[in-house]
C-alpha cells in the first residue's frame, strides 16, 4: 500500500504547489501592471521593467517609492517571494550618478550600441542623471525625463557634489547657431565644435575672446560675439511670437534627422523642442508627448483661432478599431503657414493658392495646442535646467 500512496501524495503536493505558484504569479503580475500604469505609463520617461518568475520579483526600476509600495502590498497579502529587483541608479556606479555632456551634441540611443536607433540628443553642458552602465554605455535621463543610452566618450561622470559645484561656476551659453573652441587665440587648432545652446564655464575674459572650460576639463578660446553669459541669457529668454519665428527661420533648410534636436539635424518634434529651448522653455521630447501639454485651440481647421507659436499635430485619427497615432508636429507662424521639419526645415501652407500648399499635412491634421505662456505639468523654464536635475 505504501508503494501506491507515496507517489499519489507527492503528485498531489506538486499539483497544489503548482496551482499556488500560478495563482501568485497572476496576482503579482496584476499588481505590477497596476503600479506600472500609475507611475510609469510612458516608458520613455519612467523605468518599471518588473516581472514575477519562480517566486522571485525580478527586473529593474528607477521608481523606488513605487517599488517599496509594491513590496509592502505583497507582504500584506502574505505572498512569499525573493526580491531580486535592481534599483536604479545601480549601486555599482558608486557616487558617480550624475554627468555633463562634454561634446557639442551627444547622440543618445535607444540601446547601448552605436548601431541602435537615435532616440534624442543633448547639448554640451546638459546635466544628466546616470542610472547604469553596460560596456562603456550609460543609461541616462535628460532634464526632460527622456531615458536612453549615451557613449562614455560623450559625457563626464560626476558626483552630486561635483555637479553642484559646477552649477555655481560662472557660465556662458553659445548663441551663434554654430561656433568653435580653439586651443589658442590664433585659432590654429580646434578643441571642439559648438552649436547654439551649448554651456561651458568661464575661465578668463578678454576684449573679444573668452577662455572657457569644457565640462570634461578641456580648455580653449571662443569668440565673445558667439556667446552670452548664463545669467544674461536666462534673463533675455522670452517665448514671444517674434522670438519664436526668428529662431525657427534661422534653422530653415536644416536637414531632417530622426532623433535630432540640434542645428546639426532635427526631426519634427526635435525642431519644435529646439525652438522653444533657445527661447526659454524645455518641452517634452516627442510629438506624442508634446500633444498632451498646454491648452486645446482647434480641432476643426479653423485657422483664425491660431496664434504664432501654437503647435499643430498630425497623424492618424482614432477609429473604433485603432487608437490615435500622433506622428508629426509643426509650429504656426501666421498667414495660414506653419514651419516644420520634414525632409528639411521648411514652411508649409494650408492655402491652396500658396506655392507652399501642403495637401498632405492638411489631410492628416489632428489638432492644435497652445503652450506659449501656458502653465503645463511637463514644461520647464530653461532657468530650471541647472537647478532641477
Amino acid at each position: 500500500m505504501q508503494r501506491i500512496y507515496i507517489p499519489i501524495l507527492v503528485s498531489l503536493v506538486t499539483v497544489l504547489f503548482s496551482c499556488e505558484s500560478k495563482d501568485n504569479k497572476e496576482e503579482v503580475s496584476t499588481l505590477i501592471e497596476a503600479k506600472r500604469a500609475e507611475v510609469a505609463p510612458d516608458k520613455r520617461v519612467a523605468l518599471w521593467d518588473l516581472r514575477f518568475e519562480n517566486d522571485s520579483l525580478k527586473g529593474e526600476t528607477n521608481q523606488p517609492e513605487a517599488l517599496k509600495e509594491l513590496i509592502e502590498e505583497l507582504n500584506s497579502q502574505q505572498i512569499n517571494f525573493t526580491d531580486a529587483v535592481l534599483r536604479l541608479p545601480d549601486a555599482e556606479l558608486g557616487e558617480k550618478t550624475k554627468a555633463l555632456v562634454t561634446i557639442s551634441v551627444a547622440n543618445i540611443r535607444s540601446e547601448p550600441k552605436h548601431s541602435a536607433e537615435l532616440a534624442t540628443q543633448a547639448l554640451m553642458g546638459t546635466p544628466l542623471n546616470v542610472l547604469k552602465e553596460d560596456d562603456g554605455w550609460f543609461l541616462v535621463q535628460t532634464p526632460d525625463g527622456y531615458l536612453s543610452w549615451v557613449d562614455r566618450a560623450g559625457i563626464h561622470l560626476m558626483t552630486e557634489a561635483e555637479l553642484e559645484h559646477w552649477f555655481r561656476e560662472p557660465k556662458v551659453v553659445i548663441t551663434a547657431l554654430t561656433g568653435y573652441v580653439w586651443k589658442s587665440t590664433d585659432k590654429s587648432e580646434m578643441v571642439s565644435d559648438l552649436v547654439a545652446g551649448d554651456i561651458m564655464t568661464i575661465a578668463e575674459e578678454s576684449k573679444d575672446q573668452l577662455k572657457v572650460n569644457l565640462p570634461d576639463g578641456r580648455q580653449g578660446w571662443i569668440s565673445s560675439s558667439d556667446a552670452q553669459d548664463w545669467e544674461s541669457w536666462i534673463a533675455s529668454r522670452n517665448t514671444t511670437p517674434e522670438a519664436l519665428i526668428t529662431t525657427a527661420k534661422q534653422m530653415m533648410g536644416t536637414p531632417y534627422l530622426w532623433g535630432g534636436t540640434s542645428i546639426k539635424g532635427v526631426d519634427c518634434s526635435g525642431f519644435t523642442k529646439t525652438i522653444f529651448y533657445l527661447n526659454g522653455q524645455i518641452i517634452p521630447r516627442d510629438a506624442s508627448q508634446q500633444i498632451n501639454e498646454g491648452d486645446l485651440v482647434d480641432t476643426d481647421k479653423n485657422w483664425d483661432k491660431l496664434q504664432v507659436g501654437d503647435l499643430l499635430f498630425f497623424g492618424v485619427k482614432e477609429t473604433p478599431e485603432k487608437k490615435e497615432r500622433v506622428v508629426h508636429v509643426g509650429m504656426w507662424i501666421g498667414n495660414g503657414e506653419f514651419i516644420h521639419s520634414r525632409g528639411l526645415v521648411r514652411i508649409s501652407s494650408f492655402d491652396p493658392e500658396n506655392p507652399n500648399y501642403d495637401e498632405y499635412e492638411l489631410g492628416r491634421y489632428l489638432r492644435t495646442k497652445r503652450i506659449v505662456n501656458v502653465p503645463s505639468e511637463h514644461i520647464l523654464s530653461v532657468s530650471e535646467l541647472l537647478t532641477n536635475n
